[in-house]
């Protein structure tokens, strides 16, 4: 269980800080559970509810210092995610972003990436769906490096290049 101020990643909103643990009333049974008041870090004025058994949506602290470091060193040799099946490119850009897992969001910002690179070389334009995907995957992860790394998000892409050098 976490704890009052503590930051973890929740789902799809990516970090958020634990702001009150206490009984709710359920309006779907009326029954009272335990529940998190979280604050979406980078949405001040959103405020989320859930039951601290919330098994529907995925909650884990957030990275250590040395845990976002080490994801850092380790960028260039991460492998692009893997897409089997263009027609499921972005069920498989779901799929990654679902797992909240910054390894995950690693290797599917490399692929977007690597994708537009070569469809610029092409002449053409990245696709409206990889360029939402990459700032959705690209927003969660940074958030959550500026958090362990204790940097403004906006720093965090100077913060990785200068760690590990352009590429």
């Amino acid at each position: 269980m976490f704890q009052v101020g503590d930051y973890i990643v929740y789902g799809g909103h990516g970090v958020c800080q634990v702001k009150e643990i206490g009984l709710m009333k359920s309006s779907i049974d009326g029954q009272s559970r335990n529940c998190y008041t979280l604050v979406p870090c980078y949405s001040k004025e959103t405020v989320i509810f859930t039951p601290v058994d919330n098994k529907k949506v995925i909650m884990r602290q957030i990275m250590t210092r040395e845990e976002a470091e080490g994801l850092i060193d380790h960028m260039k040799e991460a492998e692009p995610l893997k897409i089997s099946d263009e027609k499921r490119r972005e069920q498989s850009y779901k799929d990654a972003m679902h797992t909240c897992e910054a390894d995950q969001l690693v290797k599917m910002i490399k692929a977007i990436y690597q994708r537009s690179q070569r469809r610029t070389r092409q002449g053409k334009k990245a696709t409206d769906s990889d360029s939402r995907y990459f700032k959705m995957a690209e927003d969660c992860l940074y958030g959550e490096l500026a958090l362990s790394l204790e940097i403004d998000k906006e720093k965090v892409g100077e913060s990785i290049k200068s760690r590990i050098g352009n590429e």
